[in-house]
């Protein structure tokens, strides 16, 4: 039996299969989703503490660019004056939170202390937010630099140019955008976005519990489209034997 060397072609394809087996599955970019806001909104401490959180619990986070934009309705000024919807203290957690972002670039590094500053909003007791370096155990020297020096004012001027150059502008705070589109005010569905933007295989759980959640709802809505308000259960007894009666 004759043998022969294998072809550069056909050579050429047994190594690409090799290398695409050792792979990942997916190779496609993360979703962009910025989170424009300001720090003593209600609203906006909700989302983060409430909704965006939640994109680390689950494994969501690995397909996700999250970029925090702490500027919200403030206005400027002539050329560095800054005045906060929310008042002064805005603008300083503002400036603290930019720094932090500032100091710890990564998002899992910059994200618990955001978090723990905006659980003190949440609750109505902001005026403590420093105590959350020494609940994460983070050094507040980084930050605390940034702030009393002519940095903090410079980056959080460059957050207001960010936001002030959205497209479409923002009209409120939280302003979630997911792939440089805006989601209006269904931003707290953020994460169905999120799933519908990711083009790689396979998607995170997260996803798969959302599709299955959006097609139970999609048969409430049908079902509700067709027998009103009244639970399905409850039309049902009261017009099944009706139709049996009518087919006998």
């Amino acid at each position: 039996m004759a043998f022969s060397c294998p072809s550069m072609k056909l050579f050429s394809l047994f190594t690409f299969l090799f290398v695409s087996a050792l792979m990942p599955l997916s190779s496609c970019k993360e979703v962009s989703v910025g989170l424009y806001y300001e720090s003593l909104c209600p609203y906006s401490a909700s989302f983060i503490v409430d909704s965006l959180s939640m994109i680390f619990s689950d494994d969501l986070i690995r397909i996700v660019d999250l970029e925090l934009v702490p500027w919200g309705n403030a206005k400027i000024y002539g050329t560095d004056t800054f005045i906060c919807q929310h008042g002064e203290y805005e603008c300083i957690l503002n400036t603290v939170e930019a720094c932090a972002i500032d100091a710890w670039p990564k998002v899992k590094d910059h994200f618990p202390f955001i978090y723990c500053v905006e659980s003190l909003v949440y609750h109505d007791n902001y005026t403590h937010w420093a105590t959350c370096f020494e609940k994460l155990g983070l050094d507040a020297t980084p930050v605390m630099d940034c702030y009393n020096s002519d940095r903090g004012k410079k980056i959080i001027l460059q957050y207001a140019a960010k936001t002030n150059a959205l497209e479409p502008p923002h009209t409120y705070v939280p302003w979630v955008v997911v792939d440089g589109q805006p989601i209006y005010d269904d931003y707290r569905n953020f994460k169905s976005y999120i799933c519908d933007a990711y083009k790689g295989t396979p998607k995170p759980s997260a996803c798969t519990e959302l599709s299955v959640g959006r097609i139970r709802k999609v048969k409430m809505d049908l079902l509700n489209s067709l027998f009103g308000q009244e639970s399905f259960k409850s039309k049902m007894s009261r017009v099944l034997p009706a139709i049996l009666s009518w087919l006998q």
